[in-house]
């Protein structure tokens, strides 16, 4: 947010200089010398007018002291002015408010002074805003284990179901995801540094994705009987469906990222599938070594080529006027941008893309070759 103004503003000298290393010609030394140099000229003047007019000392030393004062007053104001402006901007940033900014008209120390005040906002209010994206992602990922694995225990407790072991096992594994996501809460916060540890391994790519929809299928299952604020689908209308090519395709990447970016990518398709709709999840190798190619299609009304840019936003819930089908409450809005910040950090590409019917994302990941470690 911060990097564009600031790059595009010059990195002041050392006090008194301007960048390119000459002395400020408006700086606060100047007009402190010129102060003294004017005061003195004006009591010089008076006090040879005094001499050839034979006006009194006493009103020539009251005039001078007159003048002088005026000009200090007015050199005095030009001075305080701004101080009491960045002041008053420091107390609104003390207080959680970034929104405040120093003006910046001035060529001297106090000009410099207030570009670092308003690039320390820009900075300051960067970090409350990634602060608050990072509560929000970290909010959304954990509602989904956390919803299916109550679902799970009130169908035991309520009698609905019996505590075998398949049941035992759908509750193991949500509480297993919900570790796993708590632990991501420190890569999370590493984002603004560049250090996300990417965790990454060749893997299957049909028995892995096969295990991502059939997760996704007992969850939706699960929370079917509940209501969830939480904006995950509830549906079990729709068919997920897995087309991976060729049968022994493998891919080289962090699984548990991937994860994330297909449960998001099914989770955002099936809400806005159409009832007793198809979504396909399809798996293809890509040019480089290891490298991948994922497509999530659904049947839904699509995305108008006019939002395709802003799909990936946070908190954009799209701009189609009944996107959602039944049993699916609309979501926050952050899913895609986490699949979009999971793919980032493979280095590879997501987007839409066409479709004759519904949408098509797709998700390239580079394999061997430009993963960072």
């Amino acid at each position: 947010m911060s990097g564009g103004r600031e790059a595009a503003r010059r990195s002041p000298g050392p006090l008194g200089e301007e960048p390119w290393g000459g002395v400020r010609p408006f700086s606060i030394k100047t007009k402190l010398g010129a102060l003294v140099v004017i005061s003195v000229l004006i009591t010089t003047g008076l006090s040879m007018i005094a001499v050839h007019t034979k006006t009194e000392l006493r009103f020539i030393t009251v005039f001078s002291m007159i003048a002088t004062l005026l000009i200090t007053q007015f050199v005095a104001h030009s001075l305080t002015a701004p101080l009491d402006e960045m002041n008053a901007v420091a107390r609104s940033i003390s207080r959680g408010d970034y929104t405040r900014r120093v003006r910046e008209n001035r060529r001297d120390e106090l000009g410099d002074l207030a570009e670092t005040i308003n690039v320390m906002a820009d900075e300051l209010e960067a970090q409350d805003h990634q602060r608050k994206e990072l509560v929000a992602n970290v909010s959304h990922e954990l509602r989904t284990p956390i919803a299916g694995l109550r679902a799970v225990l009130e169908n035991i407790v309520d009698g609905v179901t019996e505590a075998d072991p398949e049941t035992m096992r759908t509750a193991l594994k949500q509480t297993e995801r919900l570790g796993r996501l708590v632990e991501t809460l420190l890569d999370l916060s590493r984002l603004d540094n560049g250090v996300v540890p990417l965790k990454t391994r060749r893997f299957e790519v049909w028995p892995y994705l096969s295990g991502v929809l059939k997760e996704a299928n007992m969850v939706a299952s699960a929370r079917a009987g509940m209501a969830s604020g939480s904006g995950s689908h509830t549906r079990t209308d729709v068919h997920l469906h897995l087309d991976v090519s060729p049968p022994e395709l493998t891919a080289h990447a962090d699984p548990e990222r991937i994860h994330q970016v297909v449960a998001n990518l099914i989770d955002n398709a099936v809400k806005h599938s159409p009832p007793h709709g198809r979504v396909t999840v399809r798996a293809r190798r890509g040019a480089q070594p290891d490298s991948l190619e994922l497509e999530v299609l659904d049947e839904g009304p699509g995305i108008p080529r006019s939002e395709w840019h802003r799909v990936f936003e946070r908190f954009n819930r799209g701009a189609v006027n009944r996107p959602h089908g039944p049993g699916s409450d609309g979501g926050t809005g952050l899913g895609l941008a986490i699949a979009r910040w999971a793919v980032d950090l493979h280095g590879g590409r997501i987007g839409v893309a066409e479709s004759d019917r519904g949408c098509r994302i797709i998700v390239t990941l580079p394999g061997l070759t430009s993963v960072p470690s």
